[in-house]
């Protein structure tokens, strides 16, 4: 049965939707934007955006037992498009070696410029 899980610390919902749902040993994290938990706030600039939208998947993907680095498949939503290039040095800073699966597109976002969800293995032993 799937587990729908609240990750404490993580970034608050922006509607009805669980941060992540394990099933089947893998992570289905949700779409996540650019707020940081800490202070409610999002960066202004669109390389913090990125940065705070990776570290917040971090989060949920910790508060399950797995990590970035077990992530299988991710999906990114880019405001704007011509600006992959910058995405994707900064994503790269995230995922060293192994790369996961990967998709990007762009996407009329509301008040963001960044959204990323994405799927992760759990370790057996968690």
């Amino acid at each position: 049965m799937p587990d729908a899980i609240d990750i404490e610390g993580a970034a608050p919902h922006g509607g009805h939707y669980s941060h992540v749902v394990v099933a089947n040993g893998f992570a289905f994290v949700s779409g996540q934007g650019p707020v940081d938990p800490a202070t409610g706030r999002m960066p202004d600039d669109f390389a913090g955006q990125v940065r705070q939208t990776l570290t917040n998947l971090e989060t949920i993907l910790k508060g399950v037992g797995t990590d970035l680095s077990r992530a299988v498949k991710v999906n990114a939503y880019l405001a704007d498009v011509t600006r992959f290039g910058e995405y994707n040095e900064i994503y790269k800073t995230f995922f060293k070696g192994r790369a996961p699966a990967r998709t990007t597109v762009g996407a009329q976002l509301i008040g963001i410029q960044v959204e990323i969800d994405c799927i992760a293995a759990i370790p057996e032993t968690r």
